[in-house]
């Protein structure tokens, strides 16, 4: 009982319901492994009595939290814990704004409302509200409390209660969903680069569409480490280089060594084979581009030509992107992860000699030109009334550069995962670390707004992945299965108080991906601070011609799928059932019941559409198919969804 009582303090949960409602208790070696990665003083069980009494008295012996979480129109109000015998006197506050100005104030200790009375370890504290000005601009600042015994500072976020709406949308409005690398054209070199995105923005513009979404184009590992997924960067903060257009740098024309690369018979044969390939072949594309950008880099910089001076102002405006340069540049030259580095640069300290300079500047040519073809890209999109969706991943690969910078902020001895759901039926291990919760509180959740701002500057949408992940996340200690793991809990409205603050600096609109199996205090939150919902229709089919989906929440995100799900010819047809069983995530007997459950579902959806006239009586094959799907977006297009993405490969009933 101890050992979950500790666990409670700490915010682990110790049991969860998963799939059918079966409670899952965590195993005592879990939740140790948890708590030692939570920092928790134990090693045994023997250590959780002492572990439990310094948990409890930890709180109690800092005047207030680390983090102020405010609503613009409520006077904010701290919480303030002071022993009994000293809360005499006067408290001073000084709270330095945001734009440079400052608030100050004092008060009397005796004259502050007592909440609550509370004796731990023989020392009785008071809790008591300290009731700040209420006109204070919105934004990030810090607050300083002194009392005649203590001094503490805090991140005080002064944020809108609810995320930013445009004023003007009442009607539904609808977009194309594509995968970046999936739009390549006969002038790409084998996946869609960033021109590509921009043609593809005017054509659904041209089309009446207001939306253009895709996956996330963060910083990647292409070469070695080999990790093309989009959810798994090398960073949250920098951008993708495998995207850029070499052909519109300023100095495409000027540099002829980069010509010489290019026109090549040896580069020319790969670029034939990659554009007519059916697939992404990630190393051979990195490789080429990467010769010719790294020519590029060395033109400018030597010739000091084209746009070098708006390069240099980028890097300077950037100070984190150096850091970036030189992480990746030295991973390069010692071809190792950055936890086998020497200790020195292990620890965030490199020099020139750990990399090659060449390296170095063309990561910062890379990013510079990343920078201005996806805000041509934003900017263009804006424009045209097409605003750009962009998605940001729950994590980051744990041999990344925001784990590396970031050592204190992130548990390495754990991973981010999924228990057992109705399509990974053994459960997920997606392999990167997990952010410790008091860590980034301690840092005013920096990383977390520097992360969400990153976006932000070029999206006019924003989807965040596993959006519960504000909530809790699914930790599974390093060495442990799948099955035990256990849910770690974050500090859900200050991450909140961010995302309503910089959606409306920003004027983006927030969508939560809430999809599968989510708390419904998860979808209260959601709703209370105006964070998009979304809807697939694969998710809500049930076997009832009357009613044969679930309802579309009003305002949601609404499709017939997403990047995680089949095409819709696929599901149809139960094609992914298959490739479920022919992976291991189903038994036989489990997809023999996924395939009735699926034929009820397209029954009692075909019978709806016929008896409203959706769908003609007779039609082959191939145009029955196509006429379902006509129907089924006219379906999403008639609800009280706020916006429906089409997913362009479903226009030709792609089914791979």
């Amino acid at each position: 009982m101890s050992l979950r009582t500790l666990a409670h303090l700490y915010g682990v949960q110790t049991a969860y319901y998963g799939i059918n409602r079966r409670r899952h208790e965590a195993t005592t070696e879990a939740l140790l492994a948890t708590l030692r990665s939570l920092g928790a003083p134990l090693e045994t069980l023997e250590d959780v009595s002492a572990a439990l009494r310094e948990k409890r008295i930890e709180p109690w012996s800092r005047l207030m939290e680390p983090v102020i979480a405010a609503w613009q129109g409520e006077s904010p109000t701290i919480d303030l814990r002071i022993p009994a015998t000293r809360a005499t006197g006067s408290l001073r506050f000084h709270i330095a704004l945001e734009d440079g100005s400052s608030r100050t104030g004092t008060r009397r200790l005796s004259s502050l409302r007592s909440i609550r009375k509370e004796t731990v370890d023989g020392t009785t504290y008071l809790c008591k509200h300290l009731v700040l000005p209420n006109n204070l601009p919105t934004g990030y600042h810090d607050l300083a409390v002194e009392t005649p015994s203590s001094v503490a500072r805090a991140t005080l976020i002064h944020a809108p209660p609810r995320a930013f709406t445009p004023p003007d949308q009442s009607d539904t409005v609808w977009g194309t969903f594509a995968p970046l690398y999936a739009l390549h054209t006969n002038k790409s070199w084998g996946a869609g680069d960033f021109s590509d995105m921009e043609a593809f923005v005017d054509w659904t513009a041209s089309l009446g569409g207001k939306v253009v979404s895709t996956l996330p184009f963060l910083a990647a590992f292409l070469d070695d480490p080999h990790e093309p997924s989009p959810y798994s960067p090398a960073s949250r903060l920098f951008w993708n280089e495998l995207y850029v257009d070499p052909t519109r740098s300023t100095e495409w024309e000027r540099c002829s060594t980069a010509q010489r690369h290019f026109h090549s018979v040896g580069f020319q044969k790969d670029l034939q084979m990659m554009r007519t390939s059916r697939t992404v072949d990630y190393r051979r594309l990195y490789r080429r581009k990467r010769e010719v950008l790294e020519s590029l880099a060395a033109h400018m910089f030597r010739s000091r030509s084209g746009g070098i001076a708006e390069l240099e102002d980028f890097v300077d405006s950037r100070p984190l992107l150096q850091d970036y340069a030189r992480f990746r540049a030295t991973m390069e030259h010692l071809k190792l992860p950055w936890m086998k580095w020497p200790a020195r640069a292990r620890e965030g300290h490199l020099d020139p000699n750990d990399y090659l300079h060449k390296d170095f500047r063309y990561h910062l040519y890379a990013q510079w030109l990343a920078h201005r073809q996806i805000n041509s890209m934003s900017q263009k999109a804006r424009r045209a009334g097409a605003g750009m969706y962009l998605d940001l991943p729950l994590g980051v690969h744990p041999f990344g550069f925001d784990v590396w910078r970031e050592r204190e902020l992130f548990v390495t001895e754990a991973s981010v995962g999924a228990p057992p759901d109705p399509v990974f039926t053994s459960g997920q291990d997606w392999s990167f670390p997990p952010v410790q919760p008091e860590a980034s509180r301690k840092q005013g959740h920096r990383y977390f707004a520097s992360c969400i701002r990153h976006q932000l500057e070029k999206a006019g949408l924003l989807r965040i992945d596993h959006v519960m992940g504000l909530h809790r996340m699914f930790w599974i200690p390093r060495g442990f299965d799948f099955k035990d793991g256990v849910y770690v809990h974050y500090p859900a409205e200050e991450l909140y108080a961010i995302l309503c603050l910089e959606s409306h600096r920003h004027r983006a609109i927030i969508v939560g991906e809430n999809l599968g199996i989510v708390p419904d205090y998860v979808n209260r939150a959601m709703s209370r601070h105006n964070i998009q919902p979304m809807f697939l229709m694969q998710y809500s089919l049930r076997p009832d011609p009357a009613r044969p989906m679930k309802p579309i929440p009003s305002g949601s995100v609404a499709s017939l799928n997403s990047h995680d799900t089949p095409l819709f010819s696929a599901f149809w047809q139960a094609m992914d059932i298959e490739d479920r069983l022919d992976l291991g995530f189903l038994d036989a007997r489990s997809a023999k019941k996924e395939k009735r459950e699926r034929a009820a579902q397209r029954k009692s959806l075909l019978a709806y559409f016929k008896k409203r006239g959706l769908v003609p009586r007779r039609l082959s094959q191939r145009d029955k198919l196509r006429s379902i799907f006509g129907a089924c977006l006219a379906r999403l297009r008639r609800s009280r969804a706020g916006m429906v993405l089409v997913n362009v490969e479903d226009l030709w009933l792609e089914t791979k």
